[in-house]
């Protein structure tokens, strides 16, 4: 586990900001070196990306790389706090890294505005540690998936919708891909959410990014984490990976 690029070493600013993580029983000064090492690539700056992106920037990610081809609209500001009213119309990417630089002056941030297609994603993800999904929409998830296998990353995966959300840890071919969880694509819509939703769920996935880089504790690999917000309930459920998957199965190539 952790970061695949060489250590990063703890400045003595850096001793003194990340000071809590380092108490945490495993994480140490090592933990947080391997923070620093890493590139982080987060596809999407909307509701679930706006919390996972911040708290990966003030965990002290060395390198975190934002896509996303968008700008925010009036609707969007009820969830994604990475933006204000004077950010209408900027690309995403861009104000995530100025809201992103204040919070976090000693990390490195990669706006970049591009769509997210199956002929550029691996260019876009490149050396990347992990990759966390961000998105509103299956296509590019199930794009974002075949890149992680095809690189060997993790791929943190997560939704919400309305008052609810889900979450998982994929690191194929060792657990089931996104296409054995999810094999067809919900039908598009424009989905209700309340913006605490995915403020809980970014969380999570920031969470889950970092114990992957440190080492520290267990994450949701082969389980799916679903909360209900309305009765404040989180189940987990053990998942399988398809035989028959055409990413990672025996379909694969088929599909």
């Amino acid at each position: 586990m952790g970061s695949r690029s060489e250590r990063a070493v703890l400045s003595d600013e850096d001793k003194e900001r990340y000071h809590r993580h380092m108490m945490i029983a495993g994480w140490g000064e090592t933990g947080q070196e391997r923070v620093k090492s890493a590139r982080v690539f987060v596809a999407g700056a909307g509701g679930l990306g706006s919390p996972t992106t911040m708290y990966l920037a003030v965990a002290g990610v060395g390198r975190l790389a934002i896509c996303d081809c968008d700008s925010p609209e009036l609707s969007n500001l009820n969830r994604q706090i990475l933006h204000d009213d004077s950010r209408i119309g900027m690309n995403k990417a861009k104000s995530a890294k100025l809201t992103l630089s204040a919070l976090n002056p000693a990390i490195e941030v990669e706006p970049i505005s591009t769509r997210i297609e199956a002929e550029n994603v691996d260019e876009l993800v490149g050396e990347a540690d992990i990759i966390v999904d961000c998105m509103d929409n299956f296509p590019t998830r199930y794009v974002l998936n075949e890149c992680a296998l095809r690189k060997g990353i993790p791929f943190v995966h997560a939704s919400v919708w309305g008052l609810e959300g889900k979450l998982t840890f994929i690191h194929s071919p060792e657990t089931p891909c996104l296409r054995c969880i999810f094999p067809s694509p919900p039908p598009p819509e424009v989905f209700p959410v309340l913006g605490a939703a995915p403020g809980v769920i970014g969380c999570l996935e920031a969470i889950e990014t970092l114990k992957y880089l440190t080492g520290v504790g267990e994450t949701m690999k082969g389980r799916l984490l679903v909360w209900d917000g309305v009765e404040m309930e989180f189940t987990s459920y053990p998942l399988r990976k398809d035989p028959k998957c055409p990413v990672c199965g025996g379909g694969a190539g088929q599909g």
